[in-house]
């Protein structure tokens, strides 16, 4: 028996879907640990291409038990129009195959308000690049202590007890932004309607997982974002509002972390992020130009044009090291086909001083420049390849020399976004 938990190991976008998707033949369970729908997924199974925002990356594969876990927070109406998306398309959704944890908070409709209010109001150089649903401050009601979760929905005095308690804090916020403020019955009513439709998913999943993992059943645990937009490890404050790192999986679901026993970090073949923050490795120029059109670089949620850069080793290596991860899955490996010369960024520079990690303090990241290695490309297609004996030669040494810059193995190599066009070098689920 082996459980795994996969995290992206970047600023997110490195493939996770795919692979979470292609991880979960071997497992029983796909539990989402954390995030919310501000994070897409894309998979293409047999030439049909499925978007998750909400639900577990598992729900397409058939005789799977997909969880959403109190580590998420989470916008009833979208899972709802989300599940009914998925169903048109053949793929069957119901309580036996998708469970939500009964502590988990919700999404309301004014969370999402305040959160486009705030970025509309920052100032240039301050906003965070936030999707705008209303995750941010969905996490803050739960710190507080104010959120209305899964199980409220069922006893409506409980609810309305709850609304109560969030409005006391949001309405004044509301008023400082000059927002008008939140219609309570009108609030309450939408609550009451989509309560029957999450309800019947509700369960104790602390309990069920581990009742599960006694009888020996696989659990895959999928995290939504990258480590680097982690709230405590990513670059603050241009990062996420929950953990995003492998430590989360535990408490996201609630088993004890002895449970976990492979950690595979998602790791794209170059740099991308979306919205604000510090990049160091970030191309301006056409280099940079052309990952994002190979690549297709944008969001799947947004939309947005995705910075591009080349390969940060500096970073891949400290994600490592706080996600304890055991093996990389190598993405996107066929968008480098072509290049003439490649460069891996093996360290920055400060102000003079050489830095092997990318230091806390926000005007120190944003001052570090990348120190380079060059490397020679490749210009056969490794699109499609399934085994090493397909790569050019190359392109295995590039592998090759990321595994000893960032200190740990290539477990999964990816060379396409079809599910099967995937090297297998270590099975994370391996007993």
């Amino acid at each position: 028996m082996a459980n795994v938990v996969v995290v992206g190991a970047q600023w997110g976008d490195e493939g996770k879907g795919k692979i979470v998707d292609w991880l979960s033949e071997r497992a029983d369970i796909i539990a989402r640990f954390q995030g919310g729908h501000n994070a897409g997924h894309t998979l293409v199974i047999d030439g049909k291409v499925y978007k998750l925002n909400a639900l577990p990356s598992g729900v397409v594969r058939g005789g799977k038990l997909s969880v959403i876990g109190n580590g998420v927070v989470l916008d009833p109406w979208h899972l709802l129009g989300e599940i009914e998306t998925i169903r048109a398309q053949g793929v069957e959704i119901n309580p036996d195959v998708l469970m939500i944890a009964e502590n988990t908070p919700l999404i309301l409709p004014i969370h999402g308000e305040l959160d486009r209010a705030r970025e509309e109001a920052a100032s240039k150089g301050t906003k965070i690049g936030t999707t705008g649903r209303g995750i941010g401050p969905a996490y803050e009601d739960k710190v507080g202590r104010r959120s209305v979760r899964v199980a409220d929905l069922a006893d409506d005095a409980t609810l309305v007890a709850r609304v109560d308690r969030a409005l006391q804090h949001h309405d004044p916020l509301r008023k400082g932004l000059g927002i008008e403020p939140v219609d309570r019955d009108a609030l309450l009513a939408q609550l009451r309607e989509v309560a029957p439709g999450i309800l019947k998913y509700a369960a104790p999943v602390w309990k069920v997982l581990n009742e599960k993992r006694k009888a020996g059943k696989r659990i895959l645990f999928e995290g939504a974002q990258g480590a680097l937009l982690d709230i405590d490890f990513g670059t603050y404050p241009f990062v996420t509002s929950s953990n995003v790192i492998a430590g989360q999986a535990a408490t996201g679901v609630g088993i004890g972390p002895g449970s976990i026993d492979y950690v595979l970090g998602i790791v794209k073949a170059y740099t991308t992020r979306v919205g604000e923050g510090p990049f160091p490795a970030e191309l301006e120029d056409d280099d940079g130009q052309r990952l994002g059109e190979r690549g297709h670089e944008f969001g799947t949620v947004t939309g947005r044009k995705r910075r591009c850069g080349w390969f940060d080793a500096v970073l891949v290596r400290q994600t490592c090291a706080t996600s304890g991860v055991n093996g990389i899955a190598f993405t996107k490996l066929d968008v480098l086909d072509g290049f003439e010369t490649l460069k891996i960024c093996v360290a920055y520079d400060l102000d003079g001083k050489r830095l092997e990690y990318l230091p806390t303090a926000a005007d120190q990241q944003a001052r570090c420049t990348p120190i380079y290695e060059e490397m020679p490309g490749w210009s056969a297609s490794t699109e499609g390849a399934r085994s090493w004996a397909d790569l050019p030669a190359e392109a295995i040494k590039y592998v090759r020399r990321v595994e000893e810059l960032i200190d740990c193995p290539v477990a999964l190599l990816s060379t396409s976004p079809e599910r099967e066009d995937t090297i297998l070098v270590t099975d994370p689920f391996a007993d």
